[in-house]
């Protein structure tokens, strides 16, 4: 037998493995195997073929067989994936990190040691394997390993009831906190209360300036408004004086030069004759009329 360092119940678990894949690869090559018996069945039915038929046939073939293969290459890697993620999930459990070496997974010498096992081993082994429940990890009770995941162990706890008290600690700090932040705001809030209220104080004081000034203001503007008025009501009593005084010397030069024309003094000699014929027709009166 191949010996691969494996205790008994690992190396079961190999054997299951192959059988798996041994399974799965046993069904694959009899689809491919199926391809081709479709093709002789289908497309053979000629005694003669020309090349073009030939090469269309095993394009054809190229083409579902490459499918197959592809399939199963694909499906093979992730099942191994899968049985990595089981085996890392079981060692993770016990703070234990493995490691894998890719290089030897192309190692030729432990690729004929495993083909060997196949060979012989695997195939004459006539031991049944029925699991009643799945399989776990089992602790490791080597002595080294042991007391290493030990001391693992009591550190963590170690460190677990140091972060517990460090929570404790926290969590009356920030009580403390919450009682001060509480206080703050309380003492906040009264601050901000006592600031509207100054503000709203300070803003009936502007207010009342305000209006004060506008008072002034509009006092101001109608003293100065009446002082502009007395002065244009002065200015205009002295304009229509002056303008009264231009009348009566435009009066005075109009009949003037009215005076000075010739119809003025024809007009004042007519009236001159004519008063000095009343006169003398009334004295002539008063000489005829007898003496009361």
């Amino acid at each position: 037998m191949a010996e691969f360092g494996f205790n008994e119940h690992h190396q079961n678990e190999v054997i299951n493995y192959m059988r798996f894949a041994r399974s799965k690869r046993i069904l694959r090559l009899k689809t491919i195997d199926s391809c081709f018996e479709e093709l002789k069945d289908s497309r053979l039915v000629e005694d003669t073929f020309t090349v073009d038929e030939v090469k269309e046939m095993l394009d054809g073939l190229q083409v579902v067989v490459r499918g197959e293969v592809e399939m199963e290459l694909i499906n093979t890697a992730h099942t191994n994936v899968l049985l990595l993620r089981q085996l890392f999930s079981q060692a993770e459990k016990y703070y234990l990190r493995l490691q894998s070496d890719i290089s030897e997974l192309e190692n030729r010498e432990l690729l004929e040691q495993v083909a060997e096992f196949e060979n012989t081993d695997f195939k004459t082994t006539g031991k049944t394997l029925q699991e009643t429940s799945k399989p776990k990890l089992a602790p490791l009770n080597e002595g080294g390993v042991s007391e290493l995941l030990n001391k693992e162990i009591a550190r963590l706890q170690e460190e677990n009831d140091k972060l517990k008290a460090r929570l404790r600690t926290l969590e009356c700090q920030a009580l403390n906190a919450l009682d001060e932040k509480t206080k703050a705001e309380r003492a906040l809030k009264t601050l901000q209360k006592d600031q509207r209220e100054h503000q709203e104080v300070s803003s009936l004081e502007d207010t009342v300036a305000a209006l004060r000034e506008d008072y002034k203001r509009s006092l101001s503007d109608k003293a100065a408004s009446q002082r502009d008025l007395q002065e244009n009501l002065i200015s205009s009593k002295h304009e229509l004086l002056r303008v009264q005084e231009q009348l009566a010397l435009a009066e005075k030069e109009l009949e003037k030069k009215f005076q000075q024309t010739t119809a003025y003094r024809n007009m004042k000699e007519i009236l001159t004759k004519k008063n000095e014929q009343i006169k003398e027709i009334r004295k002539r009166l008063q000489r005829y009329e007898p003496d009361e």
